[in-house]
């Protein structure tokens, strides 16, 4: 089994990558394979609303970083996506993942009908796999940004996992790179890998 780390911060080292590592870590130890992808380090493109992954089932925007990362996200059981909050809302770097990865999964198991046609969705490529969001504020915005996060798993047709808490951690003051002294939140995280795990095995069973 395997769970890949997305972290939507454009900073590199930051709150949010330090929440998503807490949590990858667990799922190590708990004998599944992680990888965390950095969207700091990479481009993606917004989606252009072109509607050519309808007919190709795949992205047809080129000369960025999206099908490497799309890729990784097909193969992987579990997914854990993590977003700084940015003016109450997730950054952009994840808005154009999710985006473009959300669209092309729904035409990759579906076919588009004609306006007078009802659809009965096949599911998304993403169909059965395991999610969580994260979401890391200095203090307010979490609500918005943690919904936006879930509201984008929850329509791509993966199974969600939560905590004993919302998946949310306090920190940078300041910009102050500070996760670590969020002992509440590391916890959350820890327990919610712990939930991550208890599914992914119990599927796999």
């Amino acid at each position: 089994m395997k769970v890949l780390g997305i972290c939507g911060s454009p900073r590199l080292g930051g709150n949010t990558e330090y929440f998503i590592n807490v949590a990858l870590k667990e799922l190590e130890e708990r004998g599944i394979e992680t990888e965390i992808v950095k969207l700091g380090e990479k481009e993606v493109k917004p989606c252009k609303g072109c509607y050519g992954c309808v007919k190709a089932r795949k992205c047809t925007q080129q000369g960025d970083d999206f099908d490497e990362i799309f890729d990784k996200m097909l193969k992987a059981d579990g997914i854990i996506v993590g977003s700084p909050v940015y003016n109450s809302s997730v950054t952009a770097n994840i808005k154009a993942l999710l985006d473009r990865a959300g669209f092309v999964s729904r035409w990759i198991a579906n076919s588009m009908k004609e306006k007078s046609e009802s659809y009965n969705w096949n599911g998304t490529a993403f169909s059965g796999k395991v999610a969580a969001p994260i979401t890391v504020a200095r203090r307010a915005g979490q609500n918005f940004a943690f919904a936006q996060l879930l509201l984008s798993l929850t329509v791509n047709d993966f199974i969600i996992v939560g905590s004993h808490y919302w998946n949310v951690g306090v920190a940078g003051k300041g910009g102050a790179v500070d996760a670590g002294n969020d002992e509440e939140g590391i916890g959350i995280m820890k327990h919610m890998a712990e939930n991550m795990a208890h599914v992914l095995e119990k599927l796999r069973a």
